[in-house]
C-alpha cells in the first residue's frame, strides 16, 4: 500500500534534515498493511552534545483513513489512489499526524550513582532525579496538550536488579485540517519538526543540568 501525501512529507523531512547540523543514526519509513498504517521514524545521535543521553527518536504514525481524509481536503489530489477505489475508505475523521519523541538517557553515563553496580541504588537514584526532571520538562511543555511518561526496563537477579534502558516519552498529536495545499502540509510538518527539534534540546538541557547537578 503506498501513501503518496505521506510519501512526500518524509521527502521533505528528509531534504530539511540534509540542511541542518545534525548526526542522524537512521531514518526509515514502515509499512503495516494489515493495519493500515505507516510511520516514520528517525534518531538523532546525541553523544556528542550531552553526557547523559545517547540519542533522540521521532516517530510520525499515519494511517490509510487520515490519508483518505486528507486528499480530499487538499487541491490537485483527484487522481491520489485512495480516491480512485470503488470501496472508498468513507470516514469523519479529523486528519492529525501524531509524533512520539523519546529522549533515550544513556544508562553508562558518567554518574556516580547512576552508574552504580548496585541495582537498588541505582534504581532508587534513577528514581530521584526522573522526578526532579519530570517537573521542569511539564513546565516546560505546559501549553501542550501531551502525554509524557518514563519507560525503564530493568534485568538481573531479585537481588542484583539493573536498567538496561531509561526513556523518556512525550506523545504529540498535530491536526491538518485548514490546510488546502500539498506545499501548505510541508510547511506545516516542517514547522512542527522545527518546533519539536527546539523543544527536545530544551529537555536535553534540562536533563544535563540535573544529572550534573546531583553528581556534583
Amino acid at each position: 500500500m503506498t501513501y503518496p501525501i505521506f510519501n512526500s512529507v518524509v521527502n521533505r523531512i528528509e531534504s530539511d534534515l540534509s540542511e541542518r547540523d545534525l548526526t542522524i543514526n537512521s531514518f526509515r519509513t514502515w509499512n503495516e498493511d494489515r493495519i493500515n498504517a505507516t510511520g516514520l521514524e528517525i534518531e538523532f545521535d546525541l553523544s556528542r552534545q550531552s553526557n547523559f543521553l545517547k540519542a533522540l527518536s521521532l516517530n510520525f504514525d499515519w494511517d490509510r483513513f487520515r490519508e483518505t481524509v486528507l486528499a480530499k481536503q487538499l487541491e490537485g489530489m483527484d487522481e491520489h489512489p485512495f480516491l480512485q477505489e470503488e470501496n472508498m475508505v468513507s470516514t469523519n475523521i479529523t486528519p492529525v499526524i501524531d509524533i512520539e519523541i523519546t529522549w533515550l538517557f544513556n544508562e553508562k553515563a558518567p554518574h556516580p550513582q547512576l552508574a552504580a553496580h548496585n541495582g537498588n541504588h541505582r534504581m532508587e537514584a534513577a528514581s530521584e532525579w526522573m522526578e526532579e526532571i519530570s517537573k521542569e520538562v511539564n513546565q516546560l511543555l505546559a501549553d501542550d496538550d501531551i502525554i509524557t511518561r518514563w519507560h525503564i526496563e530493568v534485568e538481573g537477579t531479585e537481588s542484583n536488579k539493573y536498567l538496561t534502558a531509561i526513556n523518556l516519552i512525550s506523545y504529540f498529536q498535530y491536526t491538518l485540517t485548514d490546510l488546502n495545499s500539498l506545499n501548505d502540509v510541508h510547511d506545516f510538518v516542517i514547522k512542527c519538526l522545527q518546533e519539536l527539534l527546539v523543544k527536545s534540546q530544551k529537555v536535553l538541557n534540562i536533563a544535563d543540568k540535573t544529572l550534573e547537578s546531583q553528581a556534583a
